[in-house]
């Protein structure tokens, strides 16, 4: 892979590097370069550890947009061993944002549903960045529905800001789209797997992600919202993205504790853009093994444990309001029953 610019947060290690690149092209390094060329490959390691063990959620959300970030496409290639696309909704178009298609994945059959933004130009405006419109979701859907009909487990990888938000989009009925997918997803009797990759926007990312096993990569995001968004909503410019990304608790360790997701899939060191490869199965071994715990359930059980596993998300705040009132109840039932004893005895 040819070198990748560096996030702002990364510069030092860079530089550790651009010393490492130039004692590497001695032909006959001597002893002592050879020394400092392994000194420096320890720290270049430490360093970056270092920085990655402590992003922070607006440096989470640079990694998971960084441009050389494996995608799509790059996963069909390296998870498959068999892949054929499946084109249209069959109402309006056909649309590149969402990618469908038949695959063997171990020499298992799945269905598979991605969204793809795109590497070059060309590509994202072909793409629309990743953004997809209602044919994509609608695309989706009927895929989905095809391979539930003949029993193949549905794998989903996220990677989208958002569903696209136009007047053309909305007029061909966005919102419904995404909720007709919410719905239908929730009672396909068969497993469905879902990992978001990079992106997971809001309801852009729900219109494929209702799974009986929800995993996100160790440095991407999931949201109801980007922190652009929420900073343009709540603070008025998008200058505030950083603090809206602190305040949305959407990292991977955030979801995991708040019961939001199953599973946090480690990416190697610095990122998934630094190996495709290794980042490709680590994919695959927790996608397999979800797909085979999974399908080792009746059908109507997965639905079940699917429709509960939304279900237990989130909590109310008025839940302790609530008790404590019913404890001053129970407190005001008890005083008018000692009151009343009390009365009886002194007449």
């Amino acid at each position: 892979m040819s070198e990748m610019a560096p996030l702002p947060f990364e510069r030092e290690v860079h530089k550790l590097e651009q010393q490492l690149a130039e004692f590497e092209k001695n032909e006959k390094p001597s002893a002592n370069i050879k020394q400092a060329m392994r000194s420096l490959r320890v720290e270049i390691k430490r360093k970056r550890r270092e920085i990655f063990d402590n992003l922070d959620a607006w440096q989470i959300v640079r990694v998971a947009r960084h441009e050389d970030r494996p995608q799509t496409s790059d996963y069909i290639e390296l998870l498959f061993d068999e892949f054929v696309e499946l084109h249209g909704d069959k109402a309006f178009g056909d649309d590149r944002a969402i990618v469908t298609g038949f695959a063997k994945m171990d020499g298992r059959k799945v269905l598979f549903v991605g969204q793809q933004k795109g590497r070059n130009l060309a590509e994202r405006t072909e793409c629309n960045y990743g953004c997809a419109h209602p044919e994509g979701y609608r695309k989706a859907l009927s895929k989905m529905q095809m391979a539930a009909k003949y029993g193949v487990p549905i794998v989903c990888l996220i990677d989208t800001p958002g569903a696209y938000p136009g007047i053309g989009a909305e007029e061909r009925g966005q919102a419904y789209t995404i909720a007709l997918n919410l719905r239908e997803m929730s009672q396909l009797k068969v497993p469905i797997v879902c990992a978001v990759i990079g992106e997971g926007g809001s309801g852009g990312a729900l219109g494929i992600g209702i799974g009986d096993h929800v995993s996100v990569l160790q440095f991407a995001y999931y949201s109801v919202i980007s922190p652009e968004g929420c900073a343009g909503i709540l603070w008025k410019h998008v200058r505030f993205a950083e603090e809206a990304a602190k305040a949305l608790k959407f990292t991977s360790k955030n979801l995991l504790e708040m019961g939001i997701i199953d599973e946090v899939i480690p990416e190697p060191l610095g990122g998934a853009h630094r190996d495709h490869r290794a980042m490709a199965d680590t994919l695959k071994a927790s996608l397999v093994s979800a797909i085979d715990r999974i399908s080792k359930l009746p059908p109507d059980q997965i639905i079940e444990e699917r429709y509960e596993r939304f279900r237990r998300m989130g909590f109310f705040e008025e839940a302790a309001a609530a008790q404590a009132s019913e404890q001053s109840t129970e407190d005001d039932t008890a005083h008018e029953e000692k009151m009343a004893t009390a009365g009886s005895k002194s007449e």
